[in-house]
């Protein structure tokens, strides 16, 4: 380009006035749609963080169910019995951020049905346990400790659970108040008559005491950060056990009078 070809651009007038507006407006309404753009996505966003949520909470309540009614269905032997006893949908509000994330992650893996459901009705505590005290079955529910006794047997059944999770609540209960483990068509009755703190290594807790028992085992404290360096332990003696009937049981037994008569 020569030099008068550049003094004849430099010479050219710039638009000023009315000329310039529309130029003007049209930069604003480009930054309107923009930002007009920005909101509708940021709100789009917060929509689907609330609805996966929902879905999660929804999800993890339908899985705490799904193995409560698993283990109803061999109680009753029915395929279309409701488990009502142990209806009550988890309760996360005692639970760390982190205990909730490894419990709804644990959902994932089949663990088929417990070995028992233990109940304490003073607290709203409702807890599946399963056999072992691996990470995987602690992140699930409770689960009996190896050498313990079994559901139903003579002996001290030990069960443990984690301190931020299903078991946070172990910090409220009080002597006197009644313990639940329902097996199949049997629930055990016991009643908490020690409450005691020791080391991880005080294995004594666990051993048979002079009446059939229950020791229940959490990490202590309960809000200690990190890993805690004491134990939590709560005993109860077998006060009774009942025999739980069943709906099968019920239709069965009419039958039997029908015939008879």
């Amino acid at each position: 380009m020569s030099s008068q070809d550049s003094e004849t651009l430099d010479n050219q007038p710039t638009p000023a006035g009315d000329e310039a507006e529309p130029r003007f407006a049209r930069i604003g309404e480009l930054g309107r749609k923009v930002l007009h753009g920005s909101e509708r996505l940021l709100i789009g966003a917060g929509l689907i963080c609330v609805l996966v949520y929902v879905c999660t909470h929804i999800y993890a309540t339908a899985m705490y169910q799904a193995g409560l009614w698993s283990f109803s269905q061999l109680k009753s032997g029915s395929a279309t019995t409701k488990y009502e006893e142990h209806g009550r949908a988890v309760d996360f509000s005692l639970w760390t951020g982190k205990r909730v994330t490894a419990y709804k992650q644990a959902l994932a893996t089949h663990m088929g049905a417990p070995l028992a459901v233990l109940s304490i009705p003073r607290l709203r505590l409702d807890v599946p346990v399963f056999e072992g005290t691996d990470e995987l079955t602690l992140n699930r529910g409770a689960g009996r400790i190896a050498g313990t006794a079994q559901p139903g047997e003579r002996g001290n059944i030990g069960i443990a659970a984690h301190r931020d999770g299903f078991f946070r609540g172990l910090k409220d209960v009080r002597p006197g108040d009644r313990i639940e483990l329902a097996q199949l068509r049997r629930k055990f009755v016991y009643t908490v008559d020690n409450i005691a703190v020791v080391d991880p290594g005080d294995v004594r807790v666990l051993h048979a005491r002079p009446q059939p028992s229950l020791t229940l085992v959490t990490c202590y404290p309960f809000y200690f950060i990190g890993d805690a360096p004491q134990r939590y332990i709560v005993q109860a003696s077998l006060a009774n056990s009942e025999q739980a009937s069943s709906e099968t049981d019920v239709e069965t037994s009419k039958l039997n009078k029908e015939k008879m008569q």
